[in-house]
C-alpha cells in the first residue's frame, strides 16, 4: 500500500505525508513542472506540464489497495477501476456507489460553464475539512486498504 497524492492545488499534502509516516506507508507526491514539490523523505514525481499529465502518471502507478488523494472525479473513477482507494482533500471517500453521480454533476457544471453560465467557486478551506480528511485517511489506513 502507498499513498499517492495528486499534489497540484492540494492543500493536504503535508498532512497526508505526516499521517503516512505515522503508519509507515510510502507516500508519493505527483505534480507537474508548474507546481514542483520537494519534501524530505518522500518520493516526488514531477511530470511535464500538460492536460491530465499528473492524473495519467498517478493512475499508472496505482495498485490495488493504494490510497489516491485527489479532488478530480475523473481520476478518482480511474483509480476505482484499478481497485485503488481514492479520497478527496475534504475527506470524501470515492466509491462505486457515489462516483457516477459525482461525474454527472461535473459534466452538468461543465455544460453550464460552456453555455456562459457561472457557478459559485469553492469556499475558503476550514479546519473541519482538514479533520474530515485526516479521519478518512486514517480509516483507510487502518483497514489496510480493505473495504469493510
Amino acid at each position: 500500500m502507498k499513498i499517492l497524492i495528486d499534489a497540484d492545488g492540494c492543500p493536504v499534502v503535508d498532512l497526508a505525508i505526516r499521517i503516512g509516516r505515522e503508519y509507515g506507508v510510502e507516500t508519493v507526491i505527483l505534480c507537474d513542472t508548474s507546481h514542483e514539490f520537494t519534501r524530505s523523505g518522500v518520493r516526488t514525481i514531477t511530470v511535464s506540464k500538460g492536460s491530465d499529465s499528473v492524473d495519467f502518471a498517478l493512475v499508472n502507478l496505482a495498485q490495488p489497495g493504494d490510497i489516491a488523494v485527489t479532488q478530480d472525479y475523473g481520476l478518482a473513477a480511474l483509480c476505482l477501476a484499478k481497485h485503488a482507494l481514492p479520497v478527496s482533500q475534504n475527506g470524501m471517500v470515492y466509491r462505486e456507489d457515489n462516483i457516477d453521480s459525482l461525474l454527472l454533476a461535473r459534466h452538468t457544471a461543465k455544460k453550464i460553464r460552456q453555455g456562459g453560465g457561472r457557478l459559485k467557486g469553492p469556499s475558503k478551506r476550514t479546519a473541519e475539512q482538514d479533520k474530515a480528511f485526516e479521519a478518512s485517511l486514517r480509516s483507510l489506513l487502518m483497514k489496510d486498504g480493505k473495504n469493510g
